[in-house]
């Protein structure tokens, strides 16, 4: 029998990129393309929607001509997107409305400040599992409509989309104009503050409060459901799995029972935990979302905490101030010196999210005398993401009443072996690393692959998870607690720093 493949389309922040996985989830074939970055104001970050389908259409197929694979020795399409990033598309053109709205982008905290003061803004984390935060895609759906006039009376009548990035592909992978299918799956329609968190379908009380006509969203689908062959790009081969690409990295890492934890540190840092088929309602400022639904069987909730700045602190250090040539350096500048000598730095560049979700905050760099050097603010940088990250482990461990045996990490950052170990000291937990690094491709392939046979269950997916590195704790209680102390304190200090100006 010929060998046979799953391809993964991984549609991330700054660039879209396709792998193709063999049985035993090895990498077989990659292509990369990134897409334009724009900041049109401050706090407005957007991309272009069209150009990112453009890329699709590219590294699709290089990425099958690398491998050397035929469309069809392909089973299944996997697609794993950034989420929140809002978009709305004519229907009849297939032409985006205006630019994609992308996750952070902050344009609508005073719409959110308006909408919170609404005796009825409590219900919105009650059904949807959310904070009312600009991080998420309804305020930025409702900002579209109404910069847009006549925009609203079109999405009545359902002449216009609203999607995230898998909902756009999809549709445009499946006919686009010509018959495309307007879906989304759980784990991304649970981004929206619109959808409710126990049924999993649009709530009406969320689309009165935000103002969105259901006319304009996509069919909420399993994450693990075959959508439909393909008809463009790759013609016949069936589109089965769609996650949020921090889902689809819980997935990769083979975190399928309650009480297993994932974190994959980037540009920002999402921390997720499998809490079973048991919906666990935060109380602790983390998020509630669905992990996964695999077609005809109960959905699988997580606990989410997500951390705004880490790997972007680092490129700060390196083009904001100018301290290091290239990111991996600070590695190397933080082991010149022993400690952090008494210097923190809290990265609230916008406000703070999980366990704060502080708007206001801002960040700042306390304990500095005439001691601090280069090595100390690049050691504080480092520690800054291990503090974060223990922070969201406290939360969980909290709200969940699970034990931590390890974390599970992946991302760019997990080749920086200081970091990785003093993760391992602050939480006191062994921290591993597996041998695929592209765990978010690796979930949407698996997810796909799992959805048509191509993997008979979970079981042969663990199977194929392997270490390559583990960093145990060293770190003493006692130095442990003091440290954490002071990052408590440090914390504090960023509070209530944007206050109400002309």
């Amino acid at each position: 029998m010929a060998e046979q493949y799953v391809l993964a389309i991984d549609q991330g922040t700054t660039s879209t990129r396709c792998i193709v996985f063999d049985r035993r989830g090895r990498l077989v074939g990659v292509r990369q393309r990134e897409h334009g970055q724009r900041y049109p104001r401050p706090g407005w970050v957007e991309h272009d929607a069209v150009e990112i389908w453009r890329n699709v259409e590219w590294v699709v197929p290089a990425a099958l001509a690398d491998a050397g694979v035929d469309v069809g020795a392909v089973v299944a399409i996997g697609i794993a997107n950034q989420r929140e990033t809002t978009i709305v598309w004519d229907r009849a053109t297939g032409r985006p409305v205006g630019p994609a709205i992308v996750w952070q982008d902050t344009r609508t905290s005073g719409l959110l400040d308006a909408l919170a003061r609404r005796p009825e803004a409590e219900r919105v984390q009650d059904l949807s599992g959310l904070p009312l935060s600009p991080y998420f895609a309804a305020a930025r759906l409702r900002w579209i409509l109404d910069h847009d006039p006549g925009l609203g009376v079109r999405a009545e009548r359902g002449d216009v989309l609203f999607g995230t990035m898998e909902s756009w592909l999809i549709w445009n992978l499946t006919g686009g104009t010509d018959g495309g299918i307007h879906v989304t799956d759980v784990t991304n329609a649970s981004r929206t503050m619109l959808m409710d968190i126990v049924t999993r379908r649009w709530h009406p009380e969320l689309l009165r409060f935000f103002g969105i006509p259901e006319g304009m969203l996509p069919q909420i689908v399993p994450s693990l459901h075959r959508v439909a062959d393909a008809r463009r790009v790759v013609p016949g081969v069936p589109i089965a799995a769609a996650l949020g690409d921090q889902q689809a990295a819980l997935f990769g890492q083979a975190c399928f029972d309650a009480g297993e934890v994932k974190c994959t540190y980037g540009t920002g840092s999402f921390l997720l935990m499998n809490t079973g088929d048991e919906l666990v309602r935060s109380k602790h400022g983390l998020i509630v979302t669905p992990a996964y639904e695999i077609a005809g069987e109960p959905a699988h909730y997580a606990l989410e905490g997500s951390i705004a700045v880490t790997g972007s602190l680092v490129q700060w250090f390196r083009d904001g101030l100018q301290m290091i040539n290239s990111a991996p350096e600070i590695e190397t500048l933080a082991r010149t010196v022993d400690d952090n000598g008494g210097c923190y730095i809290v990265p609230a560049f916008a406000g703070l999210l999980a366990p704060y979700w502080r708007s206001e905050a801002r960040g700042i760099i306390v304990g500095l005398t005439s001691y601090i050097t280069r090595g100390h603010l690049a050691r504080a940088i480092l520690e800054a993401t291990g503090w974060q990250t223990r922070e969201v482990i406290d939360a969980m461990l909290a709200d969940s009443g699970l034990p931590l045996t390890s974390l599970k990490v992946d991302g760019g950052m997990t080749s920086d072996n200081l970091l990785m170990q003093f993760v391992a000291d602050v939480l006191d937990t062994p921290v591993v690393r597996p041998m695929v690094a592209e765990t978010v491709s690796l979930g949407a392939a698996y997810a796909a692959g799992l959805s048509v046979g191509y993997w008979p269950d979970l079981d042969s997916l663990r199977r194929n998870w392997h270490r390559a590195a583990r960093w145990m704790p060293r770190m003493t209680a006692t130095t442990r607690d003091r440290e954490y102390g002071n990052w408590k304190r440090a914390v504090q200090r960023t509070f209530d720093w944007i206050v109400d100006q002309p």
